[in-house]
């Protein structure tokens, strides 16, 4: 059997992409799935390329018992044929998702597709960066990206 491989990109991938890849571990590992998967994600920009997710996020998901594990890295173009579906956190990364895609010499096997176009609970329509603000932010990130990345994985399973 083939895999599912997913991918999920914020701007820097330390806070909103790493925690929907491990929310999304979680899950399919609760369900039993994690053979029939992929799972990754990155960021848009190169500013923080190895290093581990913000210690905030890092902490909020263990107080619900996620782990993030990954190490921040930038999008490539080989990334569109790599990966089933390819989702972004906001508009401004899922248009620069948009144009790597469109200057890349693949065949572009990726579904780009927007984390918020599977919300069921809340109304943003975007996952908001909670970098610069406060700790309850990250908080209220966890909670948007439960309910999206649910929505995402049922709408494929």
């Amino acid at each position: 059997m083939k895999k599912i491989a997913v991918l999920f990109v914020c701007l820097g991938n330390i806070c909103r992409s790493p925690a929907a890849e491990a929310i999304f571990i979680n899950l399919i590992e609760r369900k039993g799935l994690t053979d029939a998967f992929i799972v990754d994600s990155a960021g848009t920009g190169n500013w923080h390329i190895g290093k581990k997710a913000d210690s905030r996020m890092r902490i909020a998901a263990e107080r619900r018992e996620i782990n993030i594990l990954s190490r921040a890295r930038q999008i490539t173009s080989e990334d569109f044929e790599k990966f089933n579906y390819i989702l972004a956190m906001d508009d401004s990364n899922f248009r620069n998702i948009q144009d790597l895609k469109n200057r890349s010499s693949s065949n572009n096997f990726a579904s780009i597709k927007k984390i918020q176009n599977f919300r069921s609970l809340f109304n943003e329509q975007e996952v908001p960066d909670p970098y610069f603000g406060g700790e309850e932010g990250f908080d209220y990130v966890l909670d948007i990206l439960e309910d999206s990345v649910s929505g995402f994985l049922e709408s494929i399973s």
